[in-house]
């Protein structure tokens, strides 16, 4: 993980705030149709790994997406809280959440490029990683 700092997020409506004790200073873009679906565009994306603290959980709401992660919801105003790894316990929270702190982010890689669309093209230079080459670098190892 790149260089992180404290931070702190919450939700549209402030039912759900997340503290996050290591938040990466690389905001990543993924284009899987999933993200562009939940989302209605690419996910912008900061790893906040294990150490997240979430204050309001009662108002959150999780969807299983895959058999290894779920996606975290605020049940009052919509807003989208994580995605989680389910077997690394590690989150990664959508980057609008940060409003405050957006001057602390740098986009650092765009993920399943294969999959995005023609009509966007983000202008920074990135590592560009297909469905295969993430699955390579990050699936866990088979046992």
């Amino acid at each position: 993980m790149s260089e992180t700092f404290k931070a702190s997020a919450n939700c549209l409506c402030g039912a759900v705030t997340l503290q996050v004790a290591a938040a990466s200073r690389e905001a990543d873009a993924c284009h899987c149709g999933m993200c562009r679906k939940w989302g209605g565009g690419p996910l912008l994306a900061v790893d906040c790994g294990t150490d997240v603290t979430i204050d309001g959980s009662d108002h959150v709401g999780v969807f299983d997406s895959s058999d290894w992660a779920q996606r975290g919801f605020c049940r009052d105003c919509g807003t989208h809280l994580f995605y989680r790894l389910k077997g690394a316990n590690q989150y990664v929270l959508p980057a609008g959440l940060f409003a405050d702190q957006q001057d602390q982010f740098h986009l650092g890689q765009q993920i399943f490029i294969d999959h995005k669309p023609a009509f966007y093209d983000f202008a920074n230079q990135t590592e560009n990683l297909t469905e295969a080459e993430v699955f390579a670098k990050y699936a866990p190892p088979q046992g």
